[in-house]
């Protein structure tokens, strides 16, 4: 009310978006719009609390990605020449802004929740956009970036390497896929240290992201690997399902022995 603004639906990501709008509508540019996107995501920031990561698509501007000041939720961008075709190795780009900032339209960018997507897309990755930082890319291909928070650090949540992300994705320079095989690792010692007379039989993932940290857990531990549950593939994810009977329910679709 405060602000005029109809809210549709009760999704974090609106809220988000409609404070960016609220910004930019506040904002006195002097004709300088790079200023001004910069300045409504500094108003993000000071208002909104928690873990996001937004990538905005301003009809007839540009494209601007951001981070929240500690980097709880992923966020990524890449770049390739202009002329590159699909499929097509990617040539030498340049890795700094400073560098992108002066390659002026010669340059593609792409943002994307995980590099895997930037990889299947033929650009290469750049890096992680950082906590408290914002990325604007207009149509001329003109690349700018600036620290939004003062005080941003780095704490993300651990549960994009658990569960989230694919293994074969590059997060915040860790291998999702590494960290992975190290948890499975790093949970064979503790077994062995509390349990050493341990009487395990064997190993089973569960959930299908566990796969990859069993399979290290089974030959610390020198058991076998084995599939106890097999997964549908269908069926959406079951931890966020509002209501505990919603959640069993599809727990026994999803899942069978």
């Amino acid at each position: 009310t405060k602000h005029q603004r109809h809210i549709n639906t009760d999704s974090d990501s609106e809220l988000l978006l409609n404070t960016f709008a609220t910004g930019m509508a506040a904002t006195d540019d002097n004709g300088d719009i790079t200023e001004k996107i910069f300045k409504a995501i500094e108003n993000v920031m000071a208002k909104c609390e928690g873990g996001y990561a937004g990538m905005y698509l301003i009809n007839g501007i540009g494209l601007v990605g951001f981070r929240d000041p500690h980097g709880i939720r992923p966020i990524v961008f890449g770049s390739r020449r202009a002329n590159q075709k699909d499929g097509a190795p990617s040539s030498n780009v340049p890795k700094t802004p400073a560098k992108m900032k002066k390659a002026g339209g010669s340059l593609d960018y792409v943002m994307a929740s995980e590099s895997v997507a930037i990889d299947t897309l033929g650009f290469e990755l750049v890096r992680d956009i950082k906590p408290g930082e914002a990325i604007f890319i207009d149509f001329n291909g003109n690349c700018a970036t600036r620290q939004c928070h003062v005080n941003a650090s780095l704490s993300p949540c651990i549960f994009e390497y658990v569960y989230f992300a694919r293994p074969d994705s590059i997060m915040d320079g860790v291998s999702v896929y590494e960290s992975r095989l190290l948890m499975g690792e790093k949970l064979a010692q503790k077994i062995t240290k509390k349990h050493p007379d341990h009487d395990i039989d064997v190993v089973i993932p569960i959930p299908d992201t566990s796969r990859t940290s069993a399979l290290q857990a089974a030959y610390q531990l020198g058991r076998p690997f084995r599939e106890g549950f097999i997964k549908n593939r269908y069926i959406a994810r079951t931890f966020i399902m509002p209501g505990q009977e919603t959640r069993k329910k599809s727990v026994r679709l999803k899942l069978n022995t």
